[in-house]
Formats: structure tokens, sequence, C-alpha cells
């Protein structure tokens, strides 16, 4: 069990919060006195609120993984944390030190002073849908809970980051019982509870848990180094929809597109281009985005690999020094400087009727901005927002409404059953392909 002490901002007293101007004059002035700084008993005699700093106490759970005081929890139960107490089942509480967290995973490591500690083991092997579990924890500050339930699903993705392969949980689990571990029949730890699914904010009976093999993966680089290293390629991706295999020609949608290579990154710099079609690393093929960004990750920093692309209809096969991730900040943003901002306007609107958009001219000189999209249109349906700068057309940069429609063309003469356009917007960088009628 984890007590984490953080630091809350001193609230003024010059006006009642909100919604409490309505409240009666007794319950105001107790407000005033005892739930604000500054209030009454302030001696500073000038008007102005001294500060007073507050702290405040989140709870979560935790497990000891060695007997010389390692402990296991979620890095989002000690976000922000100014200490750290650890709670023993016997009450016994300990002040303990952070050793690393890692937010990509959602994992993080204390340590305690001391030794002969109760600890847990990880499974060896993955648990099998359908096996009974063991959820413990601390819900709503409660204490040490055990809860009940079976492994309803292993590989969940809930789009909490590229590295989710959570295990679904069909047991009661509640606020609190973050970083606690799930437990198999046998008593060794398959998975550390870290999120549920809650339409109310209640309990519903699904959650999910971090499996064993990435918890000691993650805690071993905790431990040795303080941090988590990561191999880093350096591209936007996403998936190749039908309509994206369509608009290119080709039959799977095997791999993952490069929706945006970061200058001076390390796919960049191996002539890995935006538009390319990620398949294999070493030779090992990759399903999806999902798939290559977890391949990549567990690679070190600095080594060299073999990345298969399709280019053209061509398969082509690049060296990549691969970069730290730990060093990336920014590069989203990089990508989007040294915009051409004195471009002459452009000239003309246009309307591509089949499709449901209406183009218009993009302010700053690069790309065709779209004014409107129909609902109910092949491009309303495929996700195309007003807003949003179409700089490409298939390979080919467009500045005008006149090229748009060339590209389209083009992809009708060459028998495609749609267009892809290369899209900048607040979703970042993206492909995306619109299916049109040919006549």
């Amino acid at each position: 069990m984890d007590s984490v002490k953080t630091e809350i901002a001193a609230v003024s007293n010059r006006g009642m919060p909100e919604g409490m101007d309505d409240l009666p004059p007794g319950l105001q002035e107790f407000f005033r006195r005892f739930q604000m700084p500054g209030g009454p008993g302030d001696d500073q005699g000038n008007g102005q609120e001294p500060y007073h700093p507050r702290h405040g106490m989140s709870q979560g759970s935790g497990f000891f993984i060695s007997d010389d005081g390692f402990v296991v929890t979620n890095a989002h139960v000690v976000a922000d944390g100014t200490g750290y107490t650890v709670v023993t089942q016997d009450g016994k509480e300990l002040d303990a030190k952070l050793i690393g967290k890692d937010e990509r995973t959602d994992l993080a490591l204390l340590k305690v002073q001391g030794n002969n500690f109760k600890y847990v083991t990880f499974a060896p092997d993955t648990p099998k849908v359908g096996q009974w579990v063991l959820a413990v924890g601390n819900p709503f500050g409660l204490g040490g809970t055990v809860t009940a339930g079976i492994i309803s699903a292993e590989g969940r993705d809930i789009g909490s980051g590229p590295y989710d392969n959570f295990l679904q949980i069909d047991a009661p689990v509640n606020r609190g019982n973050s970083g606690g571990p799930t437990f198999n029949v046998h008593g060794q730890v398959v998975g550390v509870n870290t999120a549920i699914f809650s339409p109310s904010g209640g309990n519903v009976g699904i959650a999910f848990a971090i499996p064993a093999d990435t918890v000691s993966e993650i805690v071993g680089d905790l431990k040795d180094k303080g941090i988590v290293t990561r191999g880093w390629l350096g591209v936007q991706i996403q998936p190749v929809t039908d309509d994206i295999a369509k608009s290119l020609g080709i039959d799977n949608t095997h791999g993952a597109i490069v929706a945006d290579a970061t200058p001076d990154g390390p796919a960049q710099g191996a002539g890995i281009k935006t538009g390319d079609i990620i398949t294999k690393v070493n030779g090992t093929e990759v399903a999806n985005p999902k798939e290559l960004s977890e391949t990549i990750a567990k690679l070190e920093p600095g080594a060299k690999v073999n990345v298969t692309v399709v280019r053209d209809g061509k398969e082509q096969n690049l060296s990549v020094t691969l970069g730290n991730l730990g060093d990336f900040d920014k590069s989203e943003q990089a990508s989007k400087d040294n915009k051409n901002k004195d471009a002459a306007p452009q000239e003309g609107h246009g309307s591509l009727t089949a499709l449901g958009i209406t183009l218009e001219p993009n302010p700053d000189g690069q790309g065709v901005r779209v004014a409107s999209v129909e609902e109910e249109s092949p491009a309303g349906d495929k996700g195309l927002q007003v807003g949003d700068v179409i700089v490409a057309v298939g390979s080919k940069s467009v500045g005008s409404v006149a090229d748009v429609e060339a590209g389209i063309a083009a992809a009708q003469d060459q028998g495609r059953d749609a267009v892809l356009f290369r899209v900048q917007g607040q979703q970042g960088n993206r492909f995306v392909g619109v299916p049109f009628e040919r006549g």
C-alpha cells in the first residue's frame, strides 16, 4: 500500500470557490476560516494572502518484489509526489525512495530501507483466458482487499499508449487498486492492476493489468539504471487501411505506413520517406504500427537494424542506426518548423463534389485547406475535417486545387478505387484513403 504526499497550491480567499457564493452566510464563513489559507488569523496585516502550502495525500497499491525492499507500483500513483510512504499489511509505515518510473508503461519502482521483507514473484507463463485470478489492493484506502475473477482477454489496447498490451480481468477493481498485484491460483503475480473500464466512475467488473513479463522487464531496467532505454526509429506511423491499400494499388494491409519522418532522425537519415510502408525489421514481419513500435522499443539505442519498406510497389532494405527514445521530446513539433511564411497567396477555391469536400488556398502557402466537409460523404466518412490541409495526393505535393484535381484524375486513370491524401491537421500528419466511383 503506498501513500504519496503532494503539494497543493494555496487558494486565495479574495473570492469564494465557484458555486459557493450561494451558500448560507454561516457556511461561507466556515469555508473562509477553515478551508482557505489567508483567512482569519492572517498576521500579515497588509491585505495580501500569505502562501501557506498545503499537502494532499493520494493512495494506491504496490507490492514487494525482493526481501531488501523494492516495491512495484504504477507511475500514475507516484506522479507529482514529493514524498512516499509504504504502509505494510501489519500497519508499519516506511519511508520510501523513488528509484524510477516509466510513464509509457505506467510502472514505477520504490525502495525502502531494511531486509527480510515478505515478497512475491512473477509468474513464468502468461495466463490463459478463463483462468482464475485474485486482485489485491487498497481500494478507497480500506487496506488490503482481495477480489476474485478470471482473465477475460489478453493483448488489450485501451488507447493509453503505443505499448498497450493489457490483460483484461473480470473482477471488481476500484480506485486505489492501481499498482496492486493480480495473482494466479499458485500465488504468482501475473499482472499489475492499472486501469478500469467505468462509464460511471464505479466498478463494472472490467479491469486491466500490465502483464508480468512486461513488468519484470521494465522493473529490471529501473532497478539497474533508474530509467528505461528504448530504441527510436523517428517516424510517425499509421495503419494501412483497405482504402490506403487500394489507393496505392497493393493487395494487403500488412505493415505501417510512414506519415512523417522526424527531421534529422534515424529513419530520415537512412532514407526512409513519407509514404513508405514498413513491413519488416531484421527480416521479421511487422503486422501493424503497434507491433512495429514494440519491436523497435525492445532494441537498444545505437543498434543497427535492417528495415524493409515497400515504396512504389517495390521492396527496399535500408540500414538504420536507432536513436534513443529518451532523448526524443519534441520531434513532432520540429517537423512543423521552417514553413514558408512568405509564400504568395494562392488563387481559387474548388469543390470536389464526388468526395464531399470544398477546398481553399492555405494561408501559409503549403498545400490546400479543407473549407467544408459533407457529413455523409466519402471524405467525411474517412475523417477529413475542416481545417485539415492536404499537402500531397499520391506521392506528389500539391499547392493548388488544380493539383488536387489532377492527382485524383491520375488515380482514376491508373484504375484505382481510392485516392490517397497526405493530410496535416490536429491529429498530426496522416494518410487518408478516400474512395471514389470511377466513371
